[in-house]
């Protein structure tokens, strides 16, 4: 299957297109459909509409160094687009002359590409693209605008000029979650576990496989049951997929999607992970979210932009870049009452391993290192070996030059492999 090929296969997954919209900086947006101007704010132009869609493509301010963002979901959804959106806040707060907008609710495929090259035109010198469905409309755009630096987060492709991509190990704190997990797990009585995946790609079996590795080292007896729900964002069907899971007998549910559902559906005595957003472990019931920390890695990126330095390549960071936490257990944060009762035994090896990671000694790669089988009893990886970035990246089945690859599940996981085409 061509990479091309993979993009129509999971956009054609998706339960309904996103309808786009978009906005300025903080200035709202227009309702959907509506192409007429957003207001006006701070003396800038409002926002023109582009070419063939409802997104209105937001204006760049004179002499400022312009930085631009599309989002998959609302930059308010109490996740993956709301960590990037204080990561941009980041950004316009701390670095001097720099304007950032933003483009919420962008569906990918065709869209995706329209509003890139549209914020492309408009003069914006660097576009940060934040899912990974955008990865082939950002590359074309790249290709056709040399002049301007657009990263891409997450995907695999790059260009070794202006065209790169950027992603986090976040596999570090999903392995902690699952220590956590299981550990809760454990004591509860219940040694069922639930993960809600999104779509079949290689980072949500990493991810997952990440959580299921952590449970082990806590709880050897317990299983994780899986369900796919095909969004990155819709509350609804991520309740569902959380509820179902609870109703069918798990003790805790951690989630790849992008709200605080989870948490919201656990019933009393049961608990949920949340994802991505550090301030969306609202409720008792939220035993922790695994977050994202996105500005000073932004501003990093469009610092070597505006001086000319960035190179379009691929940039993985690890848990000591800081851009990554464990809600509860980094410094100044209390943790969620699920994690009162625990054994101290648990909490030391979650905190002695955080500290590893934080302090560059422990990385994605000590995550994946074997012994590990999956659920078929086949050897995954040999004792002392571990996966290579390739690896943790890659499908064969979609032409990665893998070797070990990510197309398994843990041996602890009892659901059965999603189907690639």
């Amino acid at each position: 299957m061509t990479k091309q090929r993979m993009w129509t296969v999971l956009s054609a997954l998706m339960v309904a297109a996103l309808i786009v919209s978009g906005c300025v900086a903080s200035q709202p947006a227009a309702p959907a459909g509506d192409t007429a101007s957003a207001p006006a704010t701070g003396g800038e132009s409002a926002a023109a509409p582009a070419e063939g869609s409802a997104a209105q493509i937001p204006d760049i301010v004179e002499g400022k160094y312009n930085v631009a963002f599309v989002y998959v979901g609302p930059h308010d959804d109490g996740g993956w687009s709301q960590a990037h959106d204080v990561g941009r806040q980041y950004v316009e707060e701390n670095l001097e002359n720099v304007h950032t907008a933003y483009i919420e609710n962008v569906a990918e495929g065709a869209d995706a590409e329209q509003v890139i090259r549209s914020l492309a035109r408009k003069g914006f010198d660097v576009i940060f693209t934040t899912s990974f469905g955008f990865m082939d409309a950002s590359e074309m755009v790249a290709e056709e605008f040399p002049d301007v630096d657009i990263i891409h987060i997450s995907g695999f492709k790059s260009n070794g000029a202006n065209f790169g991509n950027l992603m986090g190990a976040m596999e570090d704190m999903k392995y902690l979650a699952g220590m956590l997990a299981g550990s809760r797990a454990k004591v509860d009585g219940n040694p069922r576990l639930g993960y809600i995946a999104t779509f079949p790609i290689p980072e949500e079996l990493r991810l997952g496989n990440a959580f299921a590795l952590g449970v082990q080292k806590t709880c050897p007896e317990c299983t994780i049951d899986v369900r796919w729900i095909y969004t990155w964002h819709d509350p609804i069907l991520e309740k569902e997929a959380a509820a179902s899971l609870f109703d069918s007998g798990v003790q805790v549910v951690m989630t790849g999607a992008d709200t605080p559902a989870p948490a919201e559906a656990a019933p009393e005595g049961k608990w949920g992970i949340t994802y991505d957003y550090k301030g969306n472990c609202t409720v008792d019931a939220c035993l922790t979210s695994m977050y994202w920390n996105w500005g000073p890695v932004y501003a990093d990126i469009v610092e070597r932009s505006r001086n000319g330095e960035y190179v379009g390549g691929s940039e993985y960071f690890d848990a000591d870049s800081g851009a990554l936490g464990l809600y509860g257990f980094m410094e100044g944060e209390t943790p969620q009452p699920g994690v009162e009762g625990l054994p101290e035994e648990d909490l030391q090896l979650i905190r002695d391993t955080l500290a590893k990671m934080l302090a560059g000694e422990f990385t994605r790669f000590d995550v994946f290192k074997g012994p590990i089988t999956d659920n078929q009893g086949n050897l995954v990886l040999a004792e002392g070996v571990s996966l290579e970035q390739a690896d943790l990246d890659g499908f064969a089945q979609f032409g990665s030059p893998c070797k070990t690859c990510m197309y398994w599940w843990n041996e602890n996981i009892t659901a059965e492999l999603p189907a690639l085409e």
